[in-house]
């Protein structure tokens, strides 16, 4: 179990409880707990298999090539019309998970042998955004950069593409988006508070320019 997800279960206020069956399945299933993007992510061979999640309404088990799997008992849930690789199975109490646990493994176990065999998704051209050629090449080039990036909310998304491709020159895209690669591999958006000082959390307030050194 690694210590960063104990601490950050420990912080949550809500399906606590939910989120450590889940994790419990997981590592049940021969998987490396490891915490990327600011949740539980669990890896085969150093490759990304399923995150879990705590959200408003709901938790949940995301696989993130989840598109890959066949997905025969119909459970698995496309987040947003431009998530392309990523899946998801919600629940909203305990019993749903120790109902599905069989079926929940078989889905874990056919994501990992899905990366064994080296299945990838057809990630298309997203018709909404239209990425500069520099942040197209750098997201075909980190697959971990590409996972993240999908992983935002919609307003995200469009927040940076805007940022990126608003620059003039090829260099300052490049160097922008350089800057903020990290931001998205974190899961947070172009304005969101870094330093967890903001009053108007996710947005960054500026309190951290108060601070005293």
């Amino acid at each position: 179990m690694n210590p960063k997800v104990d601490a950050f279960l420990s912080k949550t206020n809500k399906w606590q409880a939910e989120l450590e069956q889940l994790r419990l399945l997981l590592l049940d299933c021969g998987l490396t707990e490891d915490f990327k993007w600011n949740h539980p992510c669990y890896t085969f061979q150093n490759r990304n298999i399923a995150l879990i999640h705590g959200f408003k309404e709901y938790c949940a088990l995301l696989f993130v090539n989840g598109a890959l799997l066949a997905d025969i008992h119909g459970i698995l849930i496309q987040q947003t019309e431009n998530t392309q690789a990523a899946r998801q199975i919600r629940f909203v109490k305990m019993q749903e998970i120790i109902k599905q646990k069989s079926t929940l493994k078989a889905y874990i176990y056919e994501a990992i042998e899905a990366e064994k065999a080296g299945l990838k998704v057809d990630f298309k051209t997203n018709s909404k955004l239209e990425f500069c050629e520099e942040f197209q090449a750098i997201l075909d080039k980190n697959p971990d950069l590409q996972t993240a990036f999908e992983a935002l909310t919609p307003g995200r998304k469009k927040a940076y593409n805007m940022y990126f491709s608003g620059a003039k020159q090829p260099k300052t895209r490049y160097a922008r988006i350089d800057k903020y690669s990290q931001r998205i591999l974190d899961g947070k958006g172009l304005n969101d508070c870094v330093c967890g000082l903001s009053h108007k959390m996710p947005s960054c307030d500026g309190s951290h320019k108060y601070l005293r050194k």
